[in-house]
């Protein structure tokens, strides 16, 4: 195994810049692809879990000028493969375009977010020009993986089971603009939901990709200035897009630079209009300032729809003086709660509040009861560190509040666990939790198998890795039975 480690103040001239966090440790980047079978197993793989864990995260093949910021890294994919009780690793970087040109020149091409993008090749399709690593999210749709990126861009398509990159995803060539991070498909229709949004009018575009994987709807969705929207719901009826007080510093656009703001004078806004609805038939709903990465679930009510997220107070709680990285540090170490809204369709009103005190974030579902009521949530915790690390997974009921909680152990810090469920299955808890965990203590990777209805009861087993899987992103189960679907 070959680890890359960097100097933050590489090409850039920073005084008494302090080694980048970002670059050590349980977040440093791996330099090897590699596939391994026969992997050593302390406990027993249930053989009734059948399917592919993918997991998403930053991981920069070549150094860059100037400062590094954790979401610069290129994407890279771990994934574990078990079938009938033994398991397969695989890891590859993601292809794209930026990449491949980078790996042609054999050097690093782009500086990151915490730089001046000019000079860079090129970027998105909004003219952004911070490279497109597609380091964010992995979801599975009609029969191949596709990889994301946060600031809106290419959807890559991969297969799930060799990592290869496929290519850029056009949905059958009727694609046209960017993609965003967190896509919802609904498995009941086979239909994919997502967001475009840039800097310029039209600022936020939705549209559908149908089951048959073309676009089948797109529309404008009427905001009043650019926004940064991440994530997205659906109920079986409806899409719910996001209108939040994170504004993009149009100055520094037009010197260069990429810089946020969050106007706490502004509230937030949701657009709710029908799955395949016109700009046009958009309710909006206002609610109290704050943001929102990732949204847990949503679904109907009657004449109400119920939202649950997890929100985001205060997304700049930076200090205001210092040195840039310690800035950069302190805005990636999130605090965000279980929070619910409710909009009535009736009346047009808002209700909101919290659900549960704690830091928790990366929520997942069973992926079968998006957009329809469900139970069970399940979340990562997050811990008291300078760097944002994942030390423990929460399950949520969200029908009593009730939560059962497990915790990794000391120095040992984990994934976003996606619920794998059981071979014919059917219940949100009949299956299991899976995520990548890195001891610190003992400088080893393995992949914790938990029973979703008992996380008290610790680890039904545990897979050791032979090597290193840097702290990353997001993730998805694939089953066993979605494996041949598709293309």
């Amino acid at each position: 195994m070959s680890n890359i480690q960097g100097n933050s103040t590489a090409g850039h001239a920073v005084d008494e810049s302090p080694e980048n966090p970002y670059l050590l440790g349980v977040h440093a980047p791996v330099g090897t692809e590699i596939v391994a079978d026969d992997l050593e197993v302390i406990g027993e793989i249930p053989r009734d879990l059948n399917g592919v864990y993918l997991r998403n995260g930053p991981n920069r093949r070549f150094p860059a000028g100037g400062r590094y910021h954790w979401f610069d890294g290129d994407g890279m994919i771990h994934a574990l493969h078990l079938e009938n009780g033994r398991a397969r690793y695989t890891n590859k970087w993601v292809r794209t375009a930026a990449f491949d040109a980078e790996t042609a020149a054999g050097r690093g091409l782009w500086s990151g977010v915490m730089e001046d993008p000019k000079g860079n090749p090129f970027g998105n399709g909004h003219g952004l020009g911070i490279k497109d690593s597609s380091n964010t999210d992995v979801v599975f749709f009609n029969g191949r993986v596709l990889s994301t990126w946060y600031l809106c861009g290419t959807p890559m398509s991969l297969d799930p089971l060799s990592l290869r990159t496929i290519g850029a995803e056009n949905f059958l060539g009727t694609l046209t603009g960017d993609f965003m991070a967190h896509p919802k498909i609904d498995e009941a229709t086979g239909e994919l939901f997502w967001f475009d949004y840039g800097p310029n009018p039209p600022y936020l575009r939705y549209g559908v990709v149908g089951a048959d994987g073309a676009v089948a709807h797109t529309t404008e969705i009427d905001l009043p200035a650019p926004r940064l929207p991440h994530d997205m719901a659906i109920t079986e009826n409806h899409a719910i897009l996001m209108d939040l007080p994170l504004i993009q510093d149009q100055e520094a656009r037009r010197q260069g630079r990429y810089r946020i703001h969050f106007d706490q004078g502004l509230p937030s806004r949701f657009a709710v209009l029908p799955r395949r609805g016109d700009g046009t038939q958009v309710r909006w709903f206002e609610a109290a300032p704050g943001y929102i990465y990732h949204v847990v679930n949503a679904w109907e009510e009657g004449d109400a729809i119920v939202m649950d997220v997890c929100r985001v107070k205060d997304p700049q709680h930076q200090p205001r003086i210092g040195h840039p990285l310690a800035r950069m540090l302190a805005y990636l170490r999130l605090d965000a709660q279980l929070w619910r809204y409710r909009f009535d369709l009736r009346t047009g009103a808002t209700q909101e509040g919290p659900r549960d005190d704690d830091n928790t974030e990366f929520p997942m579902v069973d992926s079968r009861v998006v957009g329809r009521r469900n139970q069970f949530g399940y979340a990562v915790h997050i811990a008291r560190e300078d760097t944002l690390l994942f030390d423990g997974l929460v399950r949520y009921d969200l029908h009593t509040g009730a939560r059962q909680d497990h915790r990794f152990g000391p120095g040992r810090w984990g994934s976003e666990a996606p619920f794998a469920p059981r071979d014919g299955g059917t219940a949100e808890d009949d299956g299991y939790l899976v995520s990548f965990v890195h001891d610190e203590r003992e400088n080893r990777s393995e992949v914790v198998i938990l029973d979703a209805a008992d996380l008290a009861a610790g680890p039904v087993c545990r897979i050791l890795l032979p090597q290193r899987v840097p702290t990353g992103f997001h993730s998805c189960w694939v089953r066993a039975d979605q494996l041949g679907q598709g293309r």
